[in-house]
């Protein structure tokens, strides 16, 4: 099984698992003399299947995650800077935004709004984690492909 395989195997179950929560608690009570919609017991025994798959795919992607090198750094790594490039972005993305956001004036009297950064500079530097960080998540994707689940 391929890595991305099981990350996809992985993201259904929990799906499945969330499903199975809703339908449990829609089960967990009825009235007396009525019989629930679905069997707990059944949905319970489901669910224990799933949390016991699931448990197994996470510490089977985490062993290849730790164990795959892809130019000097394991995928926990690359994932690592990854996620933090898409939070830095994200954040720069948003001060960019307020920071460009400059109110004309309609008359000489009105109070002027001016930008506190070089919005051209910071924009050229997201430019730049943004292409690190498409780069960074195309190692991953092709890794996910190629490599095989420990």
């Amino acid at each position: 099984m391929k890595l991305a395989e099981a990350l996809q195997e992985r993201a259904d179950i929990a799906r499945r698992i969330d499903q199975l929560r809703f339908r449990l608690s829609r089960n967990a009570t009825v009235q007396e003399g009525e019989k629930p919609a679905e069997d707990p017991s059944e949905l319970i025994k489901e669910l224990d299947a799933c949390v016991a798959r699931l448990e197994e795919l996470m510490a089977r992607i985490n062993l290849t995650n730790a164990a795959t090198v892809i130019e000097g750094r394991t995928l926990t790594e690359l994932i690592a800077k990854r996620d933090a490039l898409s939070v830095k972005t994200s954040a720069y993305r948003n001060f960019l935004d307020e920071a460009s956001n400059l109110s004309g004036r309609a008359s000489r009297s009105e109070i002027k709004i001016l930008s506190t950064v070089n919005v051209r500079k910071l924009q050229k530097q997201l430019d730049d984690m943004s292409k690190e960080l498409r780069q960074t998540d195309n190692m991953l994707q092709q890794a996910n492909w190629t490599v095989d689940l420990k």
